[in-house]
């Protein structure tokens, strides 16, 4: 508890915005040491309401020093993290990140083991072995049976309508290509992508959408072509004119076989991204992180970590990695780093595994996880002590995770539904978290 010397003093304030429309003069202001963000905000709002002819209600307003959010009293934040007090201290504020909404839930017969968003169509798979395609509004509009085991992994190759491309993976050792027709409704399966010895567990398309690359309990990664009719041996007039018929029947999919393989983990491969077009990342059971030169088809770095890996997710806006593990922490990974401080910063809040991670498609401080302990959070790299928000109506572990829509945030998970959230995107989209001074992870 402050003293009453302490309660009493005073601090010199500047603040500043990079939201326009709720600028202040930026006149230094004298504000008590034990100041909290409730009392902040009414002072931003009182000046707001001086000098701009509105309806006088209140926004709600977070606070930022060096980059950090305020969540404790101002001086008491000052003194935690070393900063003067005896200058003018520079707090910048931004409109508080209201809740996401729930707006629907989708009931499939089997846990919903994967989930990939684009273009308002949300694809699943289930360990009913089924694909699906879904509408915002919980429409199915297309069930693709053809996997013989649980689908592990699916994400969409292609999603340009009204002919679009998607990928599985499955408990079934194969990957399947699929087409989907928007228009008529109706979806084939056109390759079975065949080379792995085990369960075919992520998947990831480049950006040129013409490659994608599987990782398999086998310890295996193998990169494919995504382009309808490659990949396969050329084929003899009458092997020609057979595929011609199973596919116009919609029998039979063509094998693919794998252009590379990967070799190098000691376990099972967990999830993969694509940092660029020429490297790619894998996480694993084995405790480790590859960087992987796809040029050469060559290991450039080795990232490791103090327990098994569950997912990676990369930001093209921040290039940082981050990670789900069954520590329960989801850690921030800076690749780029030489001097062995890789590891940037730890969101500790989950009480159980976290399986799956996902970074916003438009907001560089901002991301989600799910976790064994049945919750979706959603976070700010700016208040790495706790999650900005934990989604509601989850009744059993989250195994997937999926925010490529800004502004829908989707979950799937043992309670067979695929959870579905409204993200309200309030920042401008050129943020970065390039000015976050986050915490070096001291585990």
């Amino acid at each position: 508890m402050a003293s009453a010397s302490e309660s009493l003093s005073h601090l010199q304030a500047r603040f500043f915005t990079k939201q326009e429309q709720y600028a202040v003069p930026d006149t230094p202001f004298s504000v008590p040491a034990t100041v909290t963000v409730t009392e902040l905000g009414a002072l931003i709002n009182k000046l707001l309401q001086g000098q701009r002819e509105e309806d006088g209600s209140s926004i709600d307003f977070d606070f930022l020093i060096d980059g950090e959010f305020l969540r404790n009293a101002l001086g008491t934040h000052l003194e935690e993290k070393g900063i003067s007090s005896e200058t003018v201290v520079e707090i910048e504020y931004v409109e508080k990140q209201p809740a996401p909404e729930p707006i629907g839930s989708v009931l499939h017969d089997d846990w919903v083991s994967s989930v990939h968003a684009s273009n308002d169509w949300i694809l699943t798979g289930s360990y009913d072995n089924a694909v699906r395609i879904w509408n915002e509004d919980g429409e199915n509009l297309a069930t693709l049976q053809y996997h013989s085991d649980p689908v592990k992994c699916v994400k969409w190759i292609s999603k340009d309508g009204p002919v679009n491309l998607l990928v599985s993976g499955s408990h079934d050792n194969t990957l399947l290509i699929w087409e989907w027709n928007e228009k008529t409704q109706k979806h084939k399966c056109l390759h079975s992508c065949r080379g792995h010895e085990r369960s075919v567990d992520c998947v990831a398309v480049d950006s040129t959408r013409t490659r994608m690359c599987s990782g398999s309990f086998d310890k295996m990664i193998k990169i494919w072509s995504a382009v309808p009719g490659e990949g396969e041996d050329e084929p003899s007039e009458i092997q020609e004119q057979q595929r011609k018929k199973a596919r116009s029947e919609g029998r039979r999919p063509l094998t693919r076989t794998p252009m590379m393989t990967l070799e190098g983990h000691k376990e099972a491969i967990s999830s993969l991204a694509w940092l660029t077009t020429g490297e790619l990342v894998s996480a694993s059971w084995d405790h480790t992180m590859i960087i992987w030169d796809m040029e050469h088809a060559t290991q450039k770095s080795t990232l490791t970590g103090t327990k098994v890996f569950l997912s990676v997710s990369h930001s093209e806006r921040n290039n940082l990695l981050a990670t789900g593990s069954a520590d329960r922490h989801v850690r921030l990974w800076d690749p780029r780093q030489k001097d062995g401080t890789v590891v940037k910063t730890s969101l500790t809040h989950h009480q159980g595994w976290v399986s799956s991670v996902a970074w916003s498609p438009v907001n560089a401080n901002q991301l989600i996880s799910g976790s064994y302990d049945n919750t979706l959070k959603l976070w700010d790299i700016r208040s790495p002590l706790a999650p900005l928000y934990n989604m509601s109506g989850l009744e059993d572990k989250v195994l997937c995770t999926d925010w490529s829509i800004p502004e829908l945030l989707v979950c799937g998970g043992a309670d067979n539904c695929l959870h579905i959230f409204k993200a309200h995107n309030i920042e401008p989209l050129s943020s970065t978290a390039g000015s976050s001074e986050m915490e070096q992870d001291q585990r």
